[in-house]
């Protein structure tokens, strides 16, 4: 039961936004890194508490989509997976209470806001999508609240919106047969999976240049010049230009799945820019 409720969280994800929060404390030359571990914790509480929910509302879509996860294959009961999401919710807003009020207020809205993502906002074309990446571009804007030092970590906020765009049109590409038939509307569902590849294109496109930007701009080492010319640009096209000719699902399936674990390429990218620098 224990490894179905793992599942149930999907621990990359919820990963990538704890690695992301200290990544922000990093970046902000933190001092206080008590306060950026406890938001961590609180990231992660807040990533598990969502993915649960999610499936709880997404069961009868992902009979289709996702038909091995816990809940579709009934491993575990959607009022398990309820009671679970609520819980973890809660000690998320209790962990946030030990950052500082800014804190408190970010994470009670971001729980509100990803509550009414899955109940009302994912089947819309673009506001659920602009709302995920809204929401893990802020993994940095807490991380900097925590540290105390926001400005210095908001060109990371802005690389990670438009990433988390172009990964989530993504997604409702590869989602859209199921989507469909539970006449959910999507970018996919309602504008066509070639409008939407034009999307994700626009959102990659926007991302290298983002990331292009922050190398110009704060003075990093070159070794993170290196990283995104010679590996993040070249798989960023590949995925562009494969994208608008590939409407195949398990393949768009797949993409999604590279570009997430990109991300932890770009933040290898970053530790090694400012690392390198010693007068960063």
């Amino acid at each position: 039961m224990l490894r179905e409720y793992i599942r149930l969280i999907r621990p990359i994800n919820t990963l990538a936004s704890c690695v992301a929060v200290f990544l922000g404390g990093y970046v902000a030359r933190t001092a206080s890194w008590k306060q950026v571990t406890i938001a961590a914790i609180s990231v992660f509480l807040i990533s598990a508490s969502t993915n649960a929910w999610n499936d709880y509302i997404d069961i009868e879509i992902d009979k289709i989509n996702k038909p091995e996860r816990p809940l579709p294959a009934g491993k575990i009961s959607p009022r398990g997976a309820l009671t679970f999401s609520f819980t973890v919710a809660a000690f998320s807003l209790v962990a946030a209470i030990f950052i500082n009020l800014t804190g408190f207020l970010i994470v009670l809205a971001v729980n509100i806001l990803l509550y009414l993502y899955s109940w009302k906002l994912k089947c819309t074309v673009l506001l659920g999508n602009v709302t995920v990446a809204t929401i893990v571009a802020l993994c940095f804007v807490f991380a900097g609240v925590a540290s105390g030092n926001i400005t210095s970590i908001l060109t990371l906020s802005v690389t990670t919106f438009f990433y988390m765009l172009g990964s989530e049109i993504m997604k409702d590409m590869a989602d859209y047969q199921g989507d469909l038939l539970q006449n959910c509307s999507t970018i996919a569902t309602v504008w066509g999976k070639k409008i939407s590849s034009i999307f994700v294109q626009f959102f990659l496109g926007m991302t290298i240049a983002s990331m292009l930007n922050t190398y110009f701009f704060k003075n990093y080492h070159p070794a993170y010049l290196f990283m995104i010319l010679f590996i993040m640009v070249p798989f960023l096209i590949y995925i562009i230009l494969h994208t608008k000719e590939n409407t195949d699902s398990q393949l768009l399936e797949r993409f999604w799945l590279w570009i997430r674990f990109s991300y932890f390429l770009w933040f290898l990218a970053i530790v090694l820019g400012i690392g390198l620098n010693p007068t960063l």
